[in-house]
């Protein structure tokens, strides 16, 4: 049926030519879209969240994935548009990507290519009609460079207007409301690399000071994750110096993390894994040195490179990161999906976990605040801050307290075993699997049933 005279779409388009691609689309990606992805264009959007509501929980088992590093361009109508994605430029996920945020709508970003070349990609904000809309957008293709991607917010939640831009190349069409996190995901669609099944969960353990215990519930987290709640899962002991993983689990590698740290441009899985060590049938182990040999100055993006490409190799990730402050310590707290912080019920804990938890809080604002882990209370003639008042101070309840019990601990450490296997029933290996499913969000698998001919067989 020929489309009505007043239809805005009519293009002198047949039907058959509706979704194909011309030569002239110089924005198109090199693989096609889509036709029908679940965005706001499809179905109309639920209500947005209230500002005060808490982030919403990632899929179980999935890391945020990272923006790479691209720059973008954005181009908005409206200043509400503005803020919220200066807000997502800021966020931990963005940290790669270079953004730049300005007023003036398609027209700016049309007039702003003329004599200047297009970045990786360019975000335009419209409040125009249908065909003003492809007008303008027909002008900003004449401008835009090869490889150019380009994402449209719009006003209207409408199915035909996104096959259309879909079909002039443009990679994705967003409507209002919009949040911070709905432009990260979006962005971050457009760059998956599908042939990565997925992408981590990297949980980052760090003591509000020195012997509080953080290497080892990391270590035995790791452990749980990956015998109790059997998923895969790497363990990586970023205390070079000093670290204490290889002595837990009783290896000894040749290679470890530093030397993944030396040369992290080459780390690929096939290098990743003769670089780790097998510590059962799940769990990975990158081993820290723990030895004096080198003073160990490394950068920044090395530590950020290497965590990176750590989190496509199992589903979880667990850092075990030394009590030192840098920049790369800085940075790996704040690009982790979940941050655990271990203190004890004393003064300095205290003040050095509100220094952390603060930091961390005001640096991602689209993300939940980390979790606090209480060891060691309760030791014998020693005061203490109670654990009311140490969660009131912080604002933040703990997830876990573990009561003061040196025997298993000094066992497990002794014997190279985790908790779980030389105490099975003591307060912290319960409680470490208690918090392991608090931040996996898994159970534990239900164990077979045993049949009636197997346990005839048995009594046989």
């Amino acid at each position: 049926m020929p489309p009505a005279d007043n239809d805005p779409f009519n293009l002198g388009l047949e039907e058959a030519e509706s979704f194909t691609t011309g030569p002239s689309d110089a924005w198109r990606p090199q693989a096609p879209p889509a036709l029908e992805p679940a965005i706001g264009g499809l179905a109309p959007r639920a209500p947005s969240a209230p500002a005060d509501a808490p982030p919403p929980i990632p899929e179980s088992g999935v890391g945020e994935a990272l923006i790479p590093r691209v720059t973008i361009h954005a181009f908005c109508a409206r200043t509400e548009t503005a803020g919220v994605l200066e807000q997502a430029a800021k966020d931990r996920r963005m940290a790669r990507a270079t953004t730049v945020v300005r007023m003036g709508g398609l027209a700016a970003a049309v007039d702003e290519y003329q004599d200047h070349p297009t970045p990786s990609l360019v975000l335009v904000e419209s409040l125009d009609d249908a065909r003003r809309l492809l007008h303008g957008l027909d002008a900003l293709a004449q401008v835009c460079d090869a490889g150019t991607k380009v994402v449209v917010i719009g006003q209207a939640n409408d199915i035909a207007l996104y096959r259309e831009l879909m079909r002039r190349g443009v990679s994705e069409y967003l409507t209002p409301p919009l949040s911070a996190l709905s432009v990260i995901r979006a962005i971050a669609d457009l760059y998956a690399d599908p042939s990565a099944p997925f992408v981590g969960r990297q949980v980052a353990f760090v003591g509000a000071k020195g012997g509080v215990g953080a290497s080892t519930l990391a270590h035995n987290f790791a452990w749980t994750m990956s015998e109790r709640l059997q998923t895969a899962t790497v363990l990586a002991d970023l205390d070079l110096a000093f670290g204490t993983a290889g002595l837990d689990f009783n290896q000894d590698p040749v290679q470890g993390v530093f030397d993944a740290l030396s040369q992290p441009d080459r780390l690929d899985p096939v290098l990743m894994d003769r670089m780790m060590v097998r510590c059962g049938d799940r769990l990975s182990l990158f081993a820290a040195p723990a030895t004096l040999d080198d003073d160990y100055e490394i950068g920044a993006d090395a530590f950020d490179e290497v965590t990176h490409r750590i989190r496509a190799a199992a589903p979880y990730v667990v850092l075990d990161l030394p009590h030192v402050w840098s920049a790369w310590t800085r940075r790996v707290l704040l690009g982790s999906d979940e941050l655990v912080v271990v203190a004890t019920p004393d003064l300095a804990s205290l003040r050095n976990a509100k220094n952390i938890i603060d930091l961390v809080r005001a640096a991602r604002p689209n993300d939940a605040p980390p979790r606090l882990v209480l060891n060691q209370v309760g030791v014998p003639g020693r005061p203490e801050i109670p654990v009311k008042d140490f969660g009131e101070a912080l604002g933040l309840e703990p997830s876990l307290v573990l009561p003061f019990d040196p025997k298993p601990y000094g066992l497990a450490a002794n014997n190279g075993q985790m908790l779980a296997e030389i105490a099975p029933r003591s307060k912290a290996a319960e409680g470490i699997e208690q918090l392991a499913r608090l931040i996996s969000r898994r159970e534990p698998p239900t164990p077979p049933r045993a049949s009636l001919l197997s346990a005839l067989f048995k009594k046989g």
